[in-house]
């Protein structure tokens, strides 16, 4: 993502009204003649939120405003929302997500590759799982926590084992929704989104350590 040396100022109203309006004209005639609001009032300030955050978290990355309607009954051209992510390791990191309803901060590893879920299970297990078990718990009172469970147990594990739960898994992720509201215009924005993505850190940093990458580093693809 290109540097942009904007100092972030907050997300306009417009920002909002932008995504109010598109939901009811999701078109790309509508979206050409509308496209530079988006990045004026969306895509501009998200960047620069990015950039005040990229030395404590990492180099972030935009996503495109796109749907991929290829394979859905649904054809609207245009997501509701716009999103920018710092990965940590394959499908793990921290997000933000900018829509008509406000802000969401969210983060943790939402997507398994590879070897990632035999990792997971042998870390919960283990002296880890407890870890992992106590950070969560701390999390659970101001995050909503979504590890996208299998229906049934995994095989090889017993209904009975005491962490049958969190074995469930097939990602771990939290996040948190903040309305719409006249703080979303100022700085106090990058205030929040920072704070939030501090407190998820022993969580990514659990999930970096024990789940890591897709693969071993060095193994093959």
């Amino acid at each position: 993502m290109a540097t942009n040396m904007t100092r972030f100022e907050g997300f306009p109203a417009e920002a909002f009204d932008f995504y109010e309006a598109l939901a009811d004209n999701n078109t790309k005639p509508w979206w050409n003649e509308h496209k530079a609001e988006y990045t004026a009032y969306v895509r501009d300030p998200l960047v620069a939120l990015l950039d005040e955050l990229r030395d404590e978290f990492g180099e972030p990355h935009i996503f495109r405003p796109y749907r991929d309607a290829r394979f859905s009954k649904d054809k609207t051209p245009l997501k509701d929302h716009q999103g920018g992510f710092v990965a940590i390791e394959d499908g793990m990191g921290y997000y933000v997500q900018v829509s008509a309803s406000g802000l969401m901060i969210a983060g943790g590893w939402y997507s398994s590759e590879g070897q990632q879920i035999a990792r997971y299970r042998q870390s919960v297990e283990g002296p880890a799982g407890a870890e992992l078990e106590r950070i969560l718990a701390g999390m659970a009172r101001t995050w909503e926590i979504d590890g996208h469970p299998v229906k049934t147990r995994p095989r090889g594990y017993g209904a009975d084992h005491p962490r049958i739960e969190l074995l469930r898994n097939r990602a771990v992720t939290v996040s948190r929704k903040l309305p719409f509201s006249p703080a979303l215009g100022t700085r106090k924005a990058l205030t929040t989104v920072r704070s939030g993505w501090r407190g998820m850190r022993p969580l990514v940093e659990w999930l970096a350590d024990y789940v890591g990458p897709a693969t071993e580093p060095g193994q093959a693809e």
